[in-house]
Parts: structure tokens; sequence; C-alpha cells
């Protein structure tokens, strides 16, 4: 078997849909990589390659496809300065300099005298010349992406520019010389165009700096996330207190966290107990409890206790960075929309140079002077740059991600996020997902002379002396309660029956009902154990030397939100299902609890795949639910696999969502998401379509007759705003609030 890893590499040089659609295309076909999906919004590549090759080697193969490795992607990477903005205030200066040269005597304004077109030509071409020269220096990126793609056959955005610039630019410096030598000065000096070569690259620059910032903005919920955590803490050290760094954290170092701090790491209290706000991860800003052998997270603000906690997860392994890691390669994968869009973006440069092409020979035969024929040429190469197209789904995706991310909803890929709206049914696991799968008390039979707090005591402290999964059920009590448990002595397990064992001289037994024939006394109780039988409970007899004292109801509660979110999924004409280990009688009680008419009860890990396969091949979208190890199949299995948090390793492995919070009410939430980002995605591919359509005609000139015209300088123009309108649009989905039905 192949060994497999993975890497995520910042790439730089990206302009357009055709640069990343082309990179991709080109690793994809390199010997040692297995898959490769290159993201233009976060200018990353997400490569999956075997363990034969480098990271060296695949930066090589980057580098050879004209583009450039700026390294192993790095979260934590402080942001650069972004000095682009100074530059695109001066150039934006020059621009306007370049226009008044070359338009000030077309609309009759006053001219420079000492570069007015007619008083003094040659010091007008000149001046055009050095200033467009300038602009040339200023887009060199443009020119050196162009030139690299073109070699290596992947036209891209920068091909398209560049082509019709030094078209215009090799033009004009013609009729420059032409004018120089003094050869028809008047006619040559009308047939400069230096003015379009240096508006069209400030465009380009324009466009290209608008597209970044809102890139970044889509980016907002990872940095924050980056930016939660504290960047020091306070290391217990011999009984005193020492501040350090986060890197100087090692595992299983005790750290104190004392009121208004941050949690530094992910661990487990040890000491004390307080209240913690971790709505950054959970969406949810009610305070929640902490105590001795309870989870903090990193980032968590303490609110008002002091406690001591033992690292536990730190650095990339926390589980801030592991969401970021998860969001960052749900964002580096395509959805199927996406791949449509890549596919069209890759026949689309070529496909316009062929048609700059035959614009140009047809202008020509037509007996259109060289002059507007390269205008036209240049016209229809800079209309056509696909900046829309190439931004129209990745830039959604990425904002959608980011909010799921920033709501508890961890989405791994984006085929996920496009198709979770199309889901039809939806199959819950029982234990542990509808149910917190941890025991609870439910009810107590109280027969004694003892309060409650002191009966379950009793049991607490013999229950104590095992593992069993009941026992974690009093434990939990006992914890709530702040009880202290009694010394047991004498403790016996009687097999298949319950537990035996002195308590204050007094002999307790705890157990099911086959302890009455042991001891040889008469169940009196049996109706209130008919009751907590019918309840779905485990039931516990508590028996003083021969007399029955406490009659308790243990059973699995039901999660917070699990009925709501199951009657809003039936509003929205969803399928619900119950899939579970468990017996009939049981899941029947729990599914009526909480309005699920369809159980499978009784199910084998194995038959749970079975089940959702069944549903696949009926033509179901089937989103399966689920927590534990015998999930984990089912969960592979389905169109969408959803865990919760609590969830085993390799159920979370096995899932395409993970809900921090383990609130099944998200599921509505990604529903919503996914419904509102496809109809984003669909408008930026109309808008960007449409602006293509309606521009091409237009640029080859078919609407001279009717007065309709285009120059070189009005596409630039007009390339930049259609980026600009679907930016705005996709950006559009970061208002979106989250509600459970529409």
């Amino acid at each position: 078997m192949i060994s497999m890893s993975k890497i995520i590499l910042s790439i730089g040089g990206m302009s357009c849909s055709a640069c990343s659609s082309g990179l991709e295309k080109y690793l994809n076909k390199q010997e040692g990589i297995i898959s490769a999906s290159v993201n233009l919004v976060l200018a990353q590549a997400f490569i999956e390659y075997e363990d034969s090759i480098t990271i060296e080697k695949l930066e090589e193969y980057i580098k050879e496809a004209g583009f450039e490795s700026l390294g192993v992607y790095d979260e934590q990477k402080e942001l650069k300065k972004d000095k682009s903005l100074s530059f695109l205030i001066i150039f934006g200066v020059l621009a306007l300099v370049v226009l008044y040269i070359s338009m000030a005597p077309m609309f009759k304004l006053p001219t420079i005298p000492y570069v007015d077109m007619h008083k003094n030509p040659i010091n007008y071409a000149l001046c055009l010349f050095f200033l467009t020269v300038i602009f040339i220096i200023y887009g060199n990126d443009i020119f050196k992406s162009g030139l690299k793609n073109a070699l290596h056959r992947t036209s891209n955005m920068d091909t398209l520019v560049s082509i019709g610039v030094v078209a215009s630019f090799g033009y004009s410096l013609f009729n420059m010389v032409m004018v120089l030598i003094g050869n028809d000065v008047m006619y040559y000096i009308d047939n400069l165009y230096f003015e379009s070569c240096a508006i069209i690259i400030y465009f380009i620059k324009l466009g290209r700096y608008i597209d970044n910032r809102s890139k970044e903005k889509t980016k907002e919920a990872l940095k924050e996330l980056v930016q939660i955590t504290p960047t020091s803490a306070l290391l217990k050290r011999n009984d005193t207190e020492v501040e350090v760094t986060i890197d100087e954290i090692k595992k299983d170092d005790i750290l104190i966290c004392k009121p208004g701090m941050k949690v530094a790491v992910d661990g487990v209290v040890v000491e004390g107990n307080t209240h913690v706000n971790q709505s950054f991860i959970t969406g949810e800003a009610k305070p929640i409890k902490r105590k001795i052998n309870d989870k903090v997270i990193a980032g968590s603000v303490n609110l008002d206790g002091y406690i001591e906690y033992r690292a536990q997860k730190i650095g990339k392994n926390s589980t801030i960075s592991e969401i970021v890691k998860l969001v960052v390669e749900a964002t580096n994968t395509k959805a199927p929309i996406q791949r449509i869009a890549d596919k069209v973006s890759g026949y689309f440069v070529p496909s316009i140079i062929a048609i700059a092409i035959v614009t140009l020979i047809v202008y020509l035969l037509c007996g259109y002077t060289f002059s507007q024929s390269i205008m036209t040429f240049v016209t229809v190469l800079v209309v056509a740059c696909p900046c829309a197209l190439g931004l129209a789904t990745p830039l959604a995706i990425v904002v959608s991600e980011g909010l799921c991310a920033k709501n508890g909803i961890l989405v791994k890929n984006s085929k996920t996020l496009e198709n979770a709206h199309k889901v039809d049914t939806l199959i819950f696991d029982k234990t542990g997902t509808l149910t917190y799968g941890n025991l609870k008390i439910f009810k107590i039979f109280n027969y004694s002379k003892y309060s409650d707090k002191d009966l379950i005591k009793r049991v607490a402290s013999i229950e104590s002396k095992t593992s069993h999964p009941i026992a974690k059920a009093f434990d939990s009590y006992v914890q709530e309660h702040n009880l202290t448990l009694s010394d047991v002595k004498s403790f016996k397990n009687i097999s298949g029956m319950g537990l035996q064992g002195k308590i204050d001289n007094k002999t307790l037994y705890i157990g099911n009902d086959k302890l009455f024939k042991k001891l040889k006394i008469e169940n009196s109780k049996k109706k209130d154990e008919l009751y907590l039988s019918q309840l779905g409970n485990s039931i516990i007899y508590v028996i003083e030397e021969s007399k029955i004292i406490g009659l308790i109801g243990v059973q699995d509660i039901v999660r917070d939100n699990a009925k709501e979110t199951i009657t809003k999924l039936k509003k929205l004409d969803k399928d619900i299902i119950m899939l579970t280990g468990d017996g009939q009688n049981i899941a029947n009680i729990i599914a009526d609890s909480l309005g699920i008419k369809n159980v499978i009860a009784d199910v084998m890990p194995q038959d749970k795949t079975k089940v959702v396969k069944k549903l696949l091949a009926e033509g179901k979208t089937v989103m399966m639910i689920g927590d534990g190890i015998n999930d984990a199949p089912a969960l592979a299995s389905a169109s969408i696999g959803v865990s919760i948090n609590d969830a085993t390793d390799i159920a979370a492995d096995s899932s395409d969502v993970i809900l921090i919070n383990n609130d099944l009410e998200k599921i509505i939430s990604l529903i919503h998401i996914s419904k509102k980002t496809v109809i984003n995605i669909k408008q930026n591919l109309f808008w960007a379509f449409f602006y293509n359509c309606c521009m091409l005609p237009i640029a080859i000139g078919l609407l001279k007759p009717f007065g309709i015209n285009m120059n070189p300088m009005i596409a630039g123009l007009a390339m930049t705003l259609s980026s600009l309108t679907v930016i705005l649009n996709a950006l559009r989905l970061k208002r979106i609030k989250i509600k459970s039905s529409n």
C-alpha cells in the first residue's frame, strides 16, 4: 500500500480561475502526486502525495507551472502589512495625469503647452511613452505571469492582458518612431494608444486589489479563531506561579487560570471550579460550568472562579488549530459546481484569444485601418478576462465555510456544503446522539428514613468500587450535589445480581430483582418497578439488611433541543429515522418522546450501513448523524455524515461534518447555509457569464451600427466592475442569520 501525506502550500502569482485550474491540472499530471486541489481565494494548493517525493519537489512542480510556492501554510503566521494601497494611490494620480494629457484636446479642455499634441507632438509622444513605461514596470507581475503561463500552455487572465497591452504598446511605439523621424506627424500622433496600456494596467491592479481585500474578508473567521488563544499562561511550578509563553508549555504541565483570564491550551480541570465562556467555538453565549475532570478549551474566558488544569492538547493539536486546519482543508476542496466553472474557464481563455485574432483579421479584410483593428483586438482580450468567473464559486464557499466554523459547524469539504440542502432523509443514532449516552438518575423512590441525598450517597459509595456504567450516574449526582462518599467495608460483587457492602455497620445490597431470591425476601415494590420499566429505566433496588429502602430508575437522557430539532426538520419535509442497536421497547419510548415515527431497532453495527445503502439505492439523499465506533461505516456510506463533538475519533474521521457544541439544531443551520450558498453561487455564475455575453459582442463591434462602441480603457473598467459585482454578492453571505427554518 502506498504511503501518503497531505500538505497545504501557499501559492503566489494566481490571478484568475484559469490560473488555479491550470496549476491544478499541471500538478495532477505529475508523478508522485495523488491529487491536488488549488484554491484561488485562499491562494493555496491542497496536495495529497506519495511519501517518496519531497516538499521541495512539489515546490519545483509549482515553479515549473509558472507560479511561486510561498511555503507551507501556517495559520499562526503574522499578516504582512499591505503596501499595495499606497502604490495604488500614487499610480491613480499618474493615471489621471496620463488621461488628462491624452484626452484634454478631445474634450476641449485647457492643455499643458509643453506636452500639447499639436504644438509639441514629440514632447507629447515621449511624455506618454515614459509614463506608460512606468506603468508597465508597475504591472511587471502581470506580464511575468502571462508569459510563464503561455509557455506552459496554461493561459490565464494575465495572458490575455499581456497580449493586449503588448500589441497596443508595440503599435504605439511604431507610431511614436514615425513621429520622431517626422514622417506624417499629425497622422501618427493620432494613432498613439499609450494611455490605453497605462489605464488597462491600472484597472487590472485596482481590480486585483479589490479582489485581495475581499479575499481577506472571507478569512476573518479563521483569523478570529487563530487570535483567540492567549500568548502566555501561568504555569504552576513547585507551588509557585511562573508566567510562560505558549511555546514553553508541555503536555501534562499544570496551569493556572484566574477570573478574567483565558485558558491557554486544551486541558482537564484538576482543581477548583468556575464558569467559562466558550461562545467563540460553540456559538452559545451562556456560561458553562467547569469542575474537576471537566475539559476546558484554549481561548475560553474564565468568568468567576480559580482553576488549575492539566495541559493535554498544545500547539497544532489544540481544538482551535484542528478547527482552522479542517476549515482550510474544506475550502481547498472543490464543490461540483466549481469544477464545472473551472472546466469552462480552462477552455475560455484560448477561445477568447482565438476570437480576438479572428476579429483582427476580419477587421483588416473589411477595410478598417490597422489602428482600428488592433484596438478592437485589444478590447476583446481585455473585456473578456474571466476574473468574475474565477471568483464566483470559491469566494462564496470560503465565506460560508467561515460562517459555519464561527457557529460551531465544521464542514470538511465543499461538496458537503453544496449538497446539504438536498438531503431528504435524516438517520439519527440513538445512544450518544439523540441522547447524551451517559446514564442519569431519572427517579428515586425513597422508602427509608434517609433523605434522598443520604440514600444516593450510600449507593454511590458502594458503586464507586466498580467501573460499571451505572456507577457513573451516581458519580454525576455526587459531583452535582457536592457529596462526600462514605467509608465502605466488606465490599463484594454478587455476580449477575449486584453489589454488597457495609456502611455504618449496616449491610447494603444494590442491584436487580434477583436479590430478593438470594435474600429470601418478598418484592413489595413491583408496581413502582413496572412504572420505571415502562419508561425505559434500568432498575436498581436498594436493600438495607433485609428491608427495601429505595428503588432508583436510571436511564439515558434525551439531548437538549433534540425534540425541537426533529419538529423543525419535519416542517422542512424531511424524513426522520431512528437507527439503534437497543431493544425495540426502549427505542420506541425515546422515539415517542421525540415524535419520531420510523424506528429501526435491534440493529447490529454492520447492519446500520445496509440500512443507509438501501435508502441510497432508492434514490434518497441521506444524512447520517452518529457518535460511536459502530456508526463510522454508516457515516462514511451516507451522502453526508454528521458526528457530534463527543464522538469517538473514528466516527469523527468518517464524518463530513462535526457539530462542535453537540447542538443537533445546528443541522438545520447547515441546511439553511447550504441553500443560501448554492443560490449565491448560481447568482455569481449568472452575472459572470451574463457580463461576458453582453460585453463580448460590444467589444467585437457588432453593435457599432447602433452607435454602441467600446475602447480598451472602458473594457478594463468594465472588467473591474464585473468582478466587484460578484465580490459584493458573495460577501452578502456573511450577513446570513443563523436560523432553524425558512
